[in-house]
């Protein structure tokens, strides 16, 4: 990270670091994207088991990994300070408070799953395949909490391309494993749906080692010793990471866990239905990695500029970032509306899923639209430190808005199914309108402290 003083260098160095957060970020889902769709190829039921694990497993992931992403905005604000001392300490600590997440879900989840399973009115055989996906999974939990972490650190001193090499390393290493465990090639057992829980666990642990060993041997990385020193336990500095991330956590949680939701409520639904569902979601959240990956970049150049104290340049970046996703997500949707019967077609041979799934894209077009301007706007205030809003709003939106309405178009109108999606992109468009007010009040506050 650098300053810098034109727009040519701006997007420069906005392009040098979104770029490999993007790859990373498409890369890292892959793995979510290959599960479901080579588990749709064995069967609709395996789909359909790995779409309800997904969906209870996703918005629990994201959500307490959203608290560790609050090592990106203090790690960066302490080098754009010039306080790089301080460094170490901050990522160990959030190593440890990864290490509790991780070890809280895992005991939670022990008590919690089998009820949850039980409660949803789903085919046994779809049951068991969601129960042994997630306890496959569980096995890589804590290294991937901890990878978040390191990624975080690594991100925040504008090293992106390490995090997405990272990744592309892993990629081929998750797809071997879920094609010999799923379809018990070469020796291997034949799982089913719960194989791609572990090659994904299998995978988590090695991008972990990897990026271990990156941080201690290669600079720049190397000259911070992040892992020279055992650090003991800091609880003031737990109080500043969880202020910092829960409010993040909670307001990728409440977006996220209404994708969850809806997929729950589709249990009322035929198989077909769930996995066409879950396939169009998957999709769509692939797609969403674009204005994340902004998002993500947003909070380190925003941070970077905040932490320098320079305002105007961090304005700037804000709108730069909001400009490019709004671009892209047209592109992509147009694109979306064109190709839909072939994008379904990747996840399943069966004609009748393939015509549900191409119902669902139309729909994920207009909510990719609303994502294109939330995402970065959430980006861009995580650089200010600003969260406590922007999760209120966050569940106000998503959650008294959008699932209240989405159940109410699907169980009383003639929309069915498709009522959700409606739903969906209502609760976004209003987390869309309600977060830009926020950015633009946070950036005329800040102007008018600094002046």
């Amino acid at each position: 990270m650098r300053q810098t003083n034109s727009m040519s260098e701006k997007i420069k160095q906005f392009s040098i670091i979104l770029v490999p957060i993007l790859v990373t970020q498409l890369g890292m889902f892959s793995m979510n994207f290959f599960d479901t769709v080579m588990s749709g190829k064995y069967s609709s039921a395996d789909l359909a088991g790995v779409a309800i694990g997904s969906s209870l497993w996703v918005p629990v992931f994201t959500g307490l990994s959203g608290i560790l992403l609050a090592i990106t905005p203090i790690v960066a604000q302490l080098i754009g300070g010039k306080r790089e001392k301080e460094v170490p300490f901050s990522v160990v600590q959030g190593i440890y408070a990864g290490t509790f997440l991780a070890v809280m879900v895992l005991i939670i989840g022990s008590f919690v799953l089998d009820p949850i399973l039980n409660g949803m009115n789903i085919e046994n055989r779809v049951r068991y395949i969601a129960r042994g996906y997630l306890v496959a999974l569980s096995f890589g939990m804590i290294p991937l909490f901890i990878y978040n972490v390191l990624r975080s650190f690594i991100d925040a001193l504008g090293m992106t391309k390490i995090s997405m090499v990272i990744t592309l390393l892993s990629l081929p290493i998750n797809v071997f494993f879920n094609y010999v465990l799923i379809f018990g090639k070469w020796g291997f057992p034949e799982l089913g749906g719960i194989g791609s829980g572990y090659a994904s666990a299998i995978t988590y642990w090695m991008i972990t080692f990897i990026a271990a060993w990156v941080i201690h041997q290669n600079r720049p990385f190397a000259k911070y010793y992040i892992f020279r020193k055992l650090h003991p336990i800091s609880l003031s500095k737990w109080k500043e990471i969880f202020a910092i991330g829960v409010p993040i956590g909670l307001s990728i949680f409440f977006e996220v866990s209404i994708f969850s939701a809806v997929t729950l409520f589709m249990s009322n639904y035929s198989t077909a239905i769930i996995a066409a569902h879950q396939a169009a979601i998957n999709f769509a959240s692939f797609l969403y990695m674009i204005p994340l990956s902004i998002s993500m970049a947003l909070t380190i150049v925003v941070g970077f500029e905040v932490g320098a104290k320079r305002i105007q340049d961090a304005k700037i970046y804000s709108l730069m970032g909001i400009l490019t996703a709004i671009g892209l997500a047209l592109t992509y949707g147009v694109a979306l509306m064109v190709f839909k019967e072939p994008v379904s077609s990747i996840y399943t041979d069966d004609p009748e899923v393939i015509a549900l799934i191409s119902h669902f894209l139309l729909y994920a077009v207009f909510f990719q639209l609303s994502d294109a301007i939330q995402a970065p706007v959430q980006g861009a205030l995580r650089g200010y430190k600003d969260v406590n809003v922007t999760f209120i709003m966050a569940l106000i939106s998503y959650w008294v808005i959008g699932l209240p309405f989405g159940y109410i178009l699907a169980n009383y109108t003639d929309f069915g199914p498709y009522g959700y999606w409606i739903g969906l992109t209502t609760g976004l468009t209003a987390g869309a309108i309600t977060l830009s007010a926020r950015l633009i009040h946070i950036q005329r506050k800040n102007k008018a402290a600094v002046e």
